[in-house]
């Protein structure tokens, strides 16, 4: 019976991969050891966490199942290898040891919401860390945003600096509490401290807190230092004070994201179905679009102009929450939480000019010179910048607008592995994405590459998303286009190394992005829609139906070409779209009689009739704001994509979209490909109701797509479409393609853990590099 006994007890070794760090990863093993009565250690290391463990097999069994199954909540498990080992003939119980470095296979998880036990503390008031903005343990608080490299410790967080007190460090090593090695653990004795500061940099006296409320409550602009950087925050109900906003900000009409304080306070302004609460409460705290409520409390004038729908979101950091909860009149527990508050505070991004995101409290005092009144900051440094998530649900899953805070550097599983890439991505909504192995790393948005710091802000993100991941690229991609800054930089930087640089093409790489996300190696066909990318042609793409395999694409069809008068000028003027329609139909005589308030009205009457600085488009971005133009929605646009915003908007009020016979001789296919909405921007040159007229072309324009992709599925024989480009944004026109493709027997891809935009090009870039790579081998 004992030979019998001994055999039955045996050793792992055991290597758990993924986001597996700053979890509470090691604590969670440690109880389970011991709650099994096994023997062995764990510790951290730069691919993950390493244990090994001792004991019968059938518990070692168990335990290695639990691993997976009752893993903390914020971690992402990977993969679990399990390898035998010879027993240990003198060991005693179960350790953590100390983390140790190495080559980095490991990641570290994004920031987190304040968990349900760090919010009970934060509101009572016997408790050391009652009011504390900086109260955080292993199941929430700052990750990414603080972080210099891995292994995730507090030496490599811009915590270092805070030596913990004697109570933080009891916590910080028992291994039975919710702080063990909880990095950024600290509470008012040892830790960061908020300060509130006027536009002069002088310190305004009395509760950080309070102060801010008065001043908010005053018709005041604060800027407020949050996890990935400053927001700028106001009373969303002061009109005045959010004019004020706009006007300081040069932010004329671009709607505003706001912040309530609970989810009863959100629902007092907006719809949200059960996944769309899931969103708004989940540890990334979004930004949510939903609909706009007709019976708010307040018809939130000037925060999102035009629009059905609002982007909201909950408190994201323990900073947030005292505010609502000063407003609140500092109750002494959580049950507030779950009762409606009126307080509702613009949150929107401290980046004056479009630059990136103000993280530096001295660079904050001199960039938002003008803007904030007041600043509310601390003296913990951000080492990573990361704005906002905003998402919305569509199809029955989440979709991103903007990839950022709460999901970077979450990595995409690859359908292969390969040599690491950098990808550059492109001029518009830019991010970068660096592959390790079979994983592709989207950063946190930079932004549009038209401004010097921007373009800096690329070269940053590339820099520390190398030394997070310790990645050294091996290959290169970027845009086709040589202007785009994006470009330069992957030229420059592949030369200095000596690496191969590969430039795709702007809507293969939208479509590859899919095909990366979720794991097809073969081809398909890709529907790549969106405002406009340089074609392989040197013309101005952005309607285009493709066949990609990889590396390579054809071009099925496109778009029938609209004339773009003055180049990137109709982009930001629609009426100019509308007068390249006229002339296209053989109108042009009405250009000036119906743009008579635009001055250069007679001017791109004479270019469109000569042909002068008017290069054709496929772009079915531009074939939106030629029909804004038209239905009189928007001649000029002060942001970008506003006048496709505003169409589907007017199209949502519509009591009946549109009529539901025959609408194929509105948008016409032809044999080549070419799929022609010409007569569809005719009718609407005729059309007297703006709203009836916007909701005709978005059910017409999703009758033509869905006809022309099912006669490409029919000639090429393939049953599997993806769906990409930014104008897929569009929920409306989506609503209304997909059940019609998927009833014509196609299987339907769409972005989901990236944005379907610009936002996601590098992902395809990265991904269409290494099957270029792959090819060479």
């Amino acid at each position: 019976m004992l030979a019998e006994s001994v055999a039955t007890v045996e050793r792992h070794a055991i290597r758990v991969r993924g986001a597996v760090q700053g979890v509470g990863f090691r604590p969670f093993v440690y109880r389970l050891a011991h709650e099994l009565g096994l023997a062995g250690w764990v510790f951290n290391d730069a691919e993950g966490v390493a244990i090994e463990v001792q004991g019968p097999a059938n518990t070692l069994a168990s335990f290695e199942l639990r691993l997976r199954s009752d893993a903390p909540p914020l971690s992402r498990v990977q993969s679990v290898s399990v390898f035998g080992k010879p027993l240990a003939s003198a060991e005693a119980g179960f350790q953590i040891l100390a983390s140790r470095r190495g080559a980095v296979r490991t990641s570290i998880p994004p920031d987190a919401a304040p968990c349900d036990a760090c919010l009970a503390e934060l509101f009572d008031p016997a408790d050391s860390r009652h009011r504390y903005a900086f109260i955080n343990c292993t199941q929430c608080g700052p990750r990414y945003t603080i972080t210099h490299a891995l292994p995730y410790d507090r030496a490599m967080t811009s915590m270092s600096g805070f030596a913990l007190c004697a109570t933080c460090r009891r916590e910080y090593i028992d291994p039975l509490h919710r702080r063990f090695h909880a990095e950024p653990n600290a509470c008012p004795d040892c830790g960061p401290a908020l300060s509130l500061v006027d536009a002069a940099g002088q310190a305004i006296n009395g509760d950080p807190i309070a102060a801010t409320l008065a001043l908010l409550r005053a018709g005041r602009i604060v800027a407020v230092k949050s996890a990935g950087g400053f927001q700028l925050a106001c009373d969303a109900r002061n009109a005045a004070t959010v004019a004020e906003l706009r006007r300081r900000k040069h932010r004329e009409e671009k709607p505003f994201a706001v912040m309530a304080a609970n989810l009863p306070s959100a629902l007092a302004w907006v719809h949200a179905d059960t996944e769309e609460q899931a969103l708004l409460q989940g540890a990334e705290r979004p930004i949510v679009l939903l609909p706009l409520r007709e019976d708010r409390p307040d018809p939130l004038a000037g925060v999102a102009p035009g629009l059905q729908v609002l982007g909201l979101m909950l408190p994201s950091t323990p900073l947030h929450h005292l505010l609502f909860h000063e407003a609140a009149g500092r109750p002494v527990d959580t049950a507030w939480l779950k009762h409606e508050q009126p307080l509702l505070l613009v949150m929107t991004s401290a980046n004056p000019g479009g630059e990136p995101l103000v993280i530096d409290n001295s660079e904050a005092l001199q960039r938002l010179h003008g803007i904030a009144d007041a600043l509310l900051m601390h003296n913990r440094d951000i080492v990573a910048r990361c704005d906002d998530s905003v998402l919305r649900w569509a199809g029955g899953a989440p979709q991103f607008i903007r990839r950022a805070r709460g999901y970077t550097p979450r990595a995409i599983k690859l359908p292969r592995r390969g040599p690491a890439v950098l990808a550059t991505g492109a001029w518009l909504k830019n991010t970068i994405c660096i592959t390790r192995g079979d994983e592709a790393f989207v950063s946190p948005h930079i932004g549009d590459l038209d401004n010097a710091a921007s373009c800096e802000a690329l070269v940053e993100m590339t820099d520390h998303l190398c030394a997070v991941l310790d990645v050294r690229p091996q290959a290169v991609a970027h845009d086709l286009h040589p202007d785009f800054f994006s470009t330069r930089f992957a030229l420059d930087f592949a030369a200095a190394r000596s690496l191969p640089a590969f430039a795709v093409q702007h809507h293969h790489a939208h479509i590859a992005a899919i095909a990366a996300e979720h794991g097809e190696r073969g081809p398909l066909l890709g529907l790549a829609l969106d405002g406009v990318g340089l074609g392989s042609d040197g013309g101005a793409w952005g309607g285009e139906l493709l066949r990609v395999d990889g590396a390579s694409f054809e071009r099925l069809g496109h778009l029938a070409p609209l004339a773009l008068p003055g180049g990137d000028a109709a982009a930001r003027e629609p009426w100019r779209m509308a007068a390249a329609a006229l002339a296209a139909i053989g109108r042009a005589d009405e250009i000036e009689t119906r743009f008579a308030e635009q001055p250069a009205a007679a001017a791109v009457a004479s270019m469109l009739a000569k042909g002068v600085r008017c290069p054709p488009t496929t772009s079915l971005g531009r074939c939106f704001d030629a029909a804004a133009g038209l239905l009189r929605v928007r001649e000029v646009t002060a942001y970008e994509g506003q006048a496709p915003m505003l169409l589907e908007a007017l199209a949502g009020r519509a009591t009946v979209l549109a009529p539901t016979g025959d609408l194929s001789a509105l948008v016409c296919l032809g044999d080549d490909g070419v799929l022609d909405p010409t007569p569809l921007l005719a009718r609407l040159a005729d059309e007297e109701d703006a709203v009836q007229g916007a909701a005709l072309f978005h059910r017409a324009l999703a009758d033509g797509l869905a006809r022309w992709v099912q006669q490409a599925a029919d000639r090429s024989g393939l049953r599997t479409v993806a769906l990409g480009g930014g104008c897929f944004l569009n929920a409306l026109l989506t609503k209304l393609m997909v059940p019609r493709l998927e009833a014509q027997g196609l299987r339907v891809l769409q972005a989901r853990q990236a944005p379907p935009n610009d936002g996601g090009i590098a992902l395809g870039q990265a991904w269409v590099a290494l099957c270029h790579l792959r090819q060479g081998e």
